[in-house]
């Protein structure tokens, strides 16, 4: 384990912990002596985090504390890259331009040693087939995710058969062809998906939906847990 990986466990061990840990738990924990933990500490100081105690009678973090939003280690760092890699390719336009930014944020605030792996050619997705189409612009749809609102929808089923929904959106599902939008549908009073091709017109409403999102996405994971497929 690299020293800037252990700094980051040592962080998050006594960031999950009430009562002080001693230099040899963390020791033990990290497979290391306990001389290398005093070192790991006062580097820690020098850089500012809160940590109190001391040798022999254990290590606390101030509550509260937040860790730098780049600390990251190699397979963590691989990873947000490879997930916004591939959201430039298959998410909506507004989440297109959020990854590219967010690799440009990456590649200028990360420590040198993990810069490589923003030049690793492994971490590209392959192109996809065929570009995804939407009928509306979902990013309304998804900012009305996030606040708990209902959207009144202008619908097309797979016969084109059109139809005015009002629904209460709470997942959006990103499938190598389609887009769907998981809701509650008050017309049909159940979960119904919706791809977001067949969507005409979409608008917001000023309304909040009775039902928690963590309540309903725990009624359609029960009710849908292996099957995510267009409209019905």
């Amino acid at each position: 384990m690299r020293r800037s990986e252990r700094l980051f466990a040592i962080i998050q061990m006594l960031r999950g912990r009430r009562r002080p840990l001693t230099a040899q738990q963390l020791a033990t924990e990290l497979e290391v002596g306990v001389r290398t933990i005093y070192r790991d500490m006062a580097e820690l100081a020098a850089q500012r985090v809160p940590i109190r105690g001391e040798a022999g009678t254990g290590y606390v973090i101030d509550a509260g504390y937040d860790l730098p939003p780049l600390m990251l280690t190699p397979d963590e760092l691989e990873a947000a890259l490879l997930g916004a890699a591939l959201v430039t390719q298959r998410g909506d336009a507004a989440l297109a331009r959020g990854a590219r930014s967010l690799i440009d944020k990456l590649a200028e605030s990360v420590p040198k040693h993990l810069r490589p792996t923003l030049l690793d050619a492994s971490l590209r997705p392959a192109r996809p087939r065929s570009a995804i189409a939407d009928g509306v612009d979902i990013g309304p749809i998804r900012a009305a995710i996030r606040e708990g609102l209902k959207v009144e929808i202008a619908y097309a089923d797979d016969a084109g058969k059109p139809t005015t929904r009002t629904i209460w959106p709470f997942t959006v599902a990103y499938t190598e062809d389609v887009r769907i939008i998981a809701a509650h549908c008050e017309l049909r009073q159940g979960f119904r998906h919706f791809r977001t091709d067949r969507i005409r017109n979409a608008r917001v409403l000023p309304a909040k939906y009775p039902e928690s999102q963590r309540s309903l996405r725990k009624r359609w994971e029960l009710e849908f847990p292996l099957r995510l497929d267009g409209n019905r």
